[in-house]
């Protein structure tokens, strides 16, 4: 056996995941009765993306989960063929669950139903079945209910498809979360853009709405819109049911490769937290997957505080985050006598700070994932290897400002990057049966102005 050579399956240990079958989206997020509720899209019977629940998991303190029975199995008429995503909100002193049917014909037609479940514990529902039927300008393709109280009112966005094959989305108010009245399309812009909107969602950050929504079917722009399916945020305004974009620009919120369909939440701190599915890739390239084999697929990423910041969305590793660190490594007083450093386990954190600004930079992470920093250009790319086909490929971003600091989470098949505290973040899953427990670099130009290097071994905390 080659030395430090990793033998494990790339097994996931800190994120959130199943302990079998696939999950994507997650759902329902919402502070409860003194608990963090992620709930999230799950096919407990299999790796497909068929039979969805919605699994659930819970937590004091964002670190520490116990999974419980799903909350939402497709057992009705409306929704035999999927429990689809949604969102949940507290309404005297009970859990609202909205939710998307989802209904397959003999013939291959598909329906689709926005229904309501209600909970007086958080954990066992009610079903109440569908709200309302859908405008008939939109094909079945309408989903992903976000439900949030403004002012005097409720409002639920739904991601939509009009009839000449478009994605919009459309919205609906109510007074008490049970009648809800359509008050049409959420915005004109950004104008033909994908086929299809998934899982949208308006923030109000810092006297700043933000709409978050995930297109479908956005071609490549340079190194834009590189995934299968793409999700990001406009900055605008939002006012009886209409959104107003101030600046024309979908802004992509994760530069990875999987990042997808992330959900809001607002906890008992006034914080809003995020998170996302680490998961959406071609089709081929999901069967290959590794876990496969072991019967499991998937996870969703670690919980992001998430604010705006001189308009820019920024996006930070929760504080309760640091719970996870059982050892410390401080780099820096030995650092330029080295080439490499050996990881101990397979779950890290690494922290790097500059003074002033990093010189450039190539650095190997487990003979597998290369990162990449161009001073010259404020270019910061990462590369790994696709598992189906074994070519190498890229995502890159183009800084607005140099590059300060650097914060990585390291799991034995996933990383999530976050830069400059949190103005870029890049989630992505790499398999590679040849990965290595090493960091390696090229030179040590890094070093200059290196105020901070630490690497910091993590709990393995997942208990399934």
């Amino acid at each position: 056996m080659e030395k430090n050579k990793i033998v494990d399956d790339h097994t996931i240990n800190y994120h959130i995941r199943a302990q079998k079958g696939l999950i994507n989206d997650p759902n329902g997020l919402i502070y409860f009765k003194d608990k963090y509720h992620v709930f999230f899209q799950w096919n407990p019977e299999g790796t497909t993306h068929e039979n969805k629940h919605w699994g659930h998991a819970v937590s004091d303190d964002l670190v520490n989960w116990s999974y419980l029975k799903p909350a939402l199995s497709p057992d009705n008429w409306y929704d035999k063929n999927g429990c689809y995503s949604g969102s949940a909100i507290e309404k005297d002193g009970k859990l609202y669950i909205f939710y998307t049917g989802n209904v397959k014909k003999a013939q291959g037609e598909r329906e689709s139903y926005q229904c309501l479940a209600v909970s007086k514990d958080g954990i066992h529902f009610e079903k109440h079945g569908p709200l309302f039927e859908h405008p008939g300008d939109y094909t079945a393709h309408v989903r992903d209910p976000k439900v949030w109280k403004g002012n005097e009112s409720y409002w639920m966005v739904l991601g939509a498809q009009t009839q000449d094959l478009k994605g919009t989305a459309i919205i609906y108010s109510s007074k008490d979360l049970l009648s809800w009245d359509f008050q049409g399309e959420l915005t004109d812009e950004p104008s033909d853009f994908g086929y299809m909107w998934e899982c949208p969602d308006l923030l109000r950050l810092n006297k700043k709405d933000v709409f978050v929504f995930s297109p479908q079917g956005i071609e490549a722009k340079g190194t834009l819109y590189q995934n299968i399916f793409q999700t990001g945020y406009m900055l605008g305004h939002f006012e009886n049911g209409r959104f107003t974009p101030e600046i024309k620009e979908f802004n992509e919120m994760d530069r990875g490769f999987e990042f997808y369909a992330p959900q809001s939440f607002e906890d008992d701190q006034g914080r809003t937290l995020v998170f996302g599915w680490m998961g959406a890739m071609p089709p081929k390239q999901e069967a290959a997957v590794p876990t496969v084999k072991d019967g499991w697929i998937h996870h969703l990423s670690l919980p992001r505080e998430i604010m705006f910041v001189k308009n820019q969305l920024i996006q930070k590793p929760v504080d309760e985050l640091k719970k996870l660190r059982i050892q410390s490594y401080d780099m820096l007083k030995d650092i330029s006598k080295k080439d490499n450093v050996l990881f101990t386990t397979s779950e890290q954190e690494i922290t790097c700070k500059w003074d002033t600004c990093a010189s450039s930079f190539t650095w190997t992470l487990r003979n597998e994932i290369d990162l990449r920093y161009e001073a010259s250009e404020r270019k910061f790319t990462i590369e790994r290897t696709n598992w189906l086909d074994s070519t190498r490929e890229t995502r890159t971003v183009y800084l607005k400002e140099t590059l300060s600091s650097l914060q990585l989470f390291l799991e034995d098949s996933a990383m999530e990057v976050f830069l400059n505290d949190g103005r870029e973040v890049f989630s992505l899953r790499y398999f590679n049966n040849e990965r290595t427990d090493s960091w390696t670099w090229l030179n040590k130009d890094w070093l200059s102005n290196l105020s901070q290097f630490m690497i910091f071994e993590l709990e393995k905390t997942i208990k399934l």
